[in-house]
């Protein structure tokens, strides 16, 4: 059995899969209409089948190891400016990551190996998750026992930085760890005329800004990484009244934990002393939300002469400060996430992710789920 050929059998199909997601977004922990088809198919290709709320884990086969291989399901809150036959029909919904070429490569990877499952020498288990945007949706999978038994597990994204067909593949760090804080600085307000009679949160949140850009310019070795990023400041509401208080939030990235933790205590430390110097108040939280994708080095490697085995073009991949959920999966069992790359520029296929005009080259789509299938038939030889 050849992946690559079986993927190309079936290729009209992944795209139409796909575009049948693409129509019908569901957000976060909404997929109940995307996880219903998945459901029925994999039933009826023979899987057993757990689920997890909206998230679906799936095995076929036996044996002494297993694989497994996971899609993300859920959309984002957008709405799509591009003019296509399959754009969403939900208004204010897109799937502007790529989420719904995931689910449709598991689903053909699915489908492959199902036809196939004497050759498979061991269980293949398939994990198609929710809420990957922020909800944390591989936690929820990880406690509902998606990686009970489990020897190694591989993702996928669709990746608009690398030329269309190409497998990207990066040995540790991939993916940041990221976090966000929220923080309120209160002072004392009064008449714009008269700032010796208050105590002005807003030059106050002004210099912590500007404080906070420093920790990875000034507190951050100069060959790590790290990310700073205040993304919202919101006071006052007249041109002549001091506010009582500046709301803001931000964001942070990482790709060492010990990074992570600095970057932690300084802002602490900005926040409070800052405040303490003028006289003010504040309040600050700050919340990790996944860790760093950091790719089984092993298996990463595995991933490369898998690819080249079966003739799939492969690359690097360059780190990234995003952030993905798989990090958590990674954190358990020895793995990889990997990318195909989508970018197209004759087809126009130039948007970033999260952007309401993101689309997908769909005539790769079959080597993600080739690369899937060969993934799982070469890892239980």
């Amino acid at each position: 059995m050849n992946p690559v050929e079986e993927a190309l059998k079936i290729k009209e199909q992944i795209i139409s899969w796909r575009r049948d997601f693409h129509m019908y977004p569901e957000l976060k922990y909404e997929e109940e209409r995307t996880s219903k088809i998945v459901e029925e198919h994999l039933r009826e290709w023979g899987y057993r089948v757990k689920r997890v709320g909206t998230g679906i884990i799936a095995d076929i086969g036996e044996g002494e190891k297993t694989i497994a291989l996971r899609a993300d399901m859920d959309a984002l809150p957008i709405q799509e400016e591009n003019d296509v036959p399959y754009k969403s029909r939900i208004p204010g919904k897109m799937h502007a990551c790529g989420h719904d070429a995931h689910t449709a490569m598991l689903l053909g990877a699915a489908k492959i190996i199902a036809e196939h499952a004497e050759e498979f020498n061991g269980r293949v288990r398939l994990i198609f998750q929710p809420a990957e945007e922020g909800g944390n949706g591989a936690v929820k999978m990880i406690e509902g026992g998606a990686l009970e038994g489990v020897d190694a597990i591989f993702g996928f994204h669709v990746w608009i930085d690398l030329p269309s067909g190409i497998i990207g593949i990066q040995e540790g760090p991939f993916m940041a760890g990221a976090g966000i804080f929220s923080a309120r600085i209160t002072g004392r307000g009064g008449h714009g005329a008269s700032p010796h009679q208050t105590v002005d949160p807003i030059p106050i949140s002004a210099e912590t800004i500007l404080a906070l850009q420093t920790i990875v310019s000034r507190n951050v070795s100069p060959i790590e990484t790290g990310v700073v990023s205040v993304t919202a400041v919101h006071a006052g509401t007249a041109f002549n009244v001091i506010p009582e208080e500046v709301e803001m939030k931000g964001t942070i990235r990482f790709f060492k934990p010990e990074i992570g933790d600095l970057i932690q205590r300084r802002i602490r430390e900005i926040f409070r002393g800052v405040a303490m110097a003028h006289g003010a108040s504040y309040e600050l939280s700050i919340e990790e939300l996944v860790p760093p994708t950091i790719n089984d080095a092993e298996m990463a490697r595995f991933a490369r002469r898998v690819a080249e085995k079966y003739g799939i073009r492969h690359g690097g991949v360059e780190p990234t400060m995003g952030a993905e959920d798989f990090a958590f999966y990674l954190q358990k069992v020895p793995g990889a996430f990997l990318t195909l790359g989508i970018r197209n520029e004759e087809k126009g296929i130039i948007h970033p992710h999260h952007h309401p005009r993101f689309d997908v080259d769909e005539d790769v789509l079959y080597l993600g789920t080739a690369m899937e299938v060969a993934l799982a038939l070469e890892f239980l030889r």
